[in-house]
């Protein structure tokens, strides 16, 4: 196949041997199957802020700060230095991420090299040896569903203890490899501590894995692991192996979520073509 722009510059620095196949265009990026290091790998090229088709996105990057001063002066000016500035932060958002929650035991892509905005990372197999399907394109009953739920509760946990919410968690962002879920795509994630979107942002995410298991055989209504992962946190008592309910009764003084998670959520336009593109 033609060689893209994005990957010539490690191709010629022998990064990457061969382009295989595009995988998937994404709103955030566009994926391709490559050999790099004489094994098949994922490159992820991030899109130019024009071609994004990202909303809300003020709501994610809140609370992410520039380390260098003058940056942030030029970040908030909205000067050319600081419109880069802010692209090259976006860009590597996620590969900081990914670093973090694996040190945090959350499985998700090994990364292997960050050049020039792009990103390699271990391709996630299925048991043919194939780049595994995400969760919602995967067949099974209703008990795996609610053993694949349970395991990305979790997951989610051990995600907001190391002070991440992904931000756009969904069926579409989790692959099924052969030793279970590993979570993909973190661009839109958010510091907990520093965001004051992080617990609707949460709650949305959770809500969203609650909608995955009615799809098979259901729940027992209404569960609340969100809030309740929440109300834990911000007590400073979640930790990594702490086991929810799902019951979480909330406060006299709980806001009303439903209007937060309206405001955040993406338009129905975009959610249809994120499920038409699988």
């Amino acid at each position: 196949m033609r060689t893209p722009a994005g990957l010539a510059p490690l191709i010629d620095q022998g990064i990457i041997q061969e382009v295989v196949r595009p995988l998937l265009s994404g709103k955030e990026a566009q994926v391709y199957l490559v050999i790099s290091d004489d094994e098949e790998r994922v490159a992820k090229v991030y899109k130019d802020a024009q071609q994004r088709s990202f909303k809300q996105r003020a709501g994610y990057t809140e609370g992410r700060r520039t380390k260098n001063s003058r940056d942030q002066r030029a970040v908030a000016k909205g000067s050319r230095h600081g419109k880069a500035r802010e692209e090259e932060a976006w860009r590597s958002a996620e590969v900081d991420t990914i670093y973090r929650l694996r040190a945090a035991g959350v499985r998700v892509p090994k990364p292997y090299y960050y050049v020039d905005g792009v990103l390699i990372m271990e391709m996630v197999q299925d048991a043919a040896g194939n780049p595994a399907p995400r969760l919602g394109e995967v067949d099974m009953d209703a008990a795996a569903g609610r053993q694949i739920f349970h395991h990305l509760i979790g997951e989610t946990v051990k995600m907001l203890c190391a002070g991440i919410v992904h931000g756009d968690l969904s069926d579409f962002n989790i692959l099924l490899g052969t030793d279970g879920p590993v979570v993909i795509d973190f661009p839109q994630s958010i510091d907990a501590a520093q965001s004051q979107n992080a617990r609707a942002i949460l709650l949305r995410d959770v809500g969203n894995l609650n909608r995955f298991l009615l799809g098979f055989g259901g729940t027992p209504p209404p569960l609340r692991h969100g809030p309740e992962m929440w109300d834990l946190y911000a007590r400073g008592e979640l930790r990594p192996d702490s086991v929810l309910t799902g019951y979480h009764r909330p406060s006299e003084t709980e806001v009303d979520v439903d209007a937060l998670l309206y405001a955040l959520a993406e338009d129905e336009e975009e959610e249809l073509r994120k499920r038409a593109a699988r």
